[in-house]
């Protein structure tokens, strides 16, 4: 499933996967970096995300991988690129971009205002 990203979206990626629950995963065998959320103490069955680009669109590739790969030197495993399980947490990863992108909108600085002197105060000079 892809998750994608707005353009305008400042956040630091590690930082807004970390809040959302996933640890940083880099992978030994490929060298790799991607983002895991387990849902036990158990490695297996956890959620997967590839932070991946295209065309300047960034987007977040979600799957739940259900077990580790059966096969000695195979890298192929059990896992489900949709379903409801992996609907309804790409439904809450897209709600956090979304909350993201609200607290962004809503963080604009004002515009400074000139400073005054004590003696304008009073007087109420412009």
């Amino acid at each position: 499933m892809r998750i994608f990203l707005p353009f305008d979206f400042n956040l630091n990626l590690p930082v807004f996967l970390r809040r959302a629950g996933y640890a940083e995963f880099n992978d030994p065998n490929t060298g790799k970096t991607s983002y895991t959320k387990r849902f036990t103490r158990d490695f297996y069955p956890r959620f997967h995300i590839y932070a991946e680009s295209t065309d300047g669109q960034t987007f977040l590739n979600l799957h739940l991988d259900q077990k580790k790969a059966s096969y000695k030197g195979y890298s192929a495993h059990n896992a489900e690129y949709d379903g409801a399980v992996v609907e309804r947490e790409g439904a809450r990863l897209s709600g956090l971009v979304k909350n993201e992108m609200d607290n962004q909108s809503q963080s604009v600085k004002p515009v400074a205002e000139e400073k005054k002197s004590f003696w304008q105060k009073i007087f109420k000079q412009d």
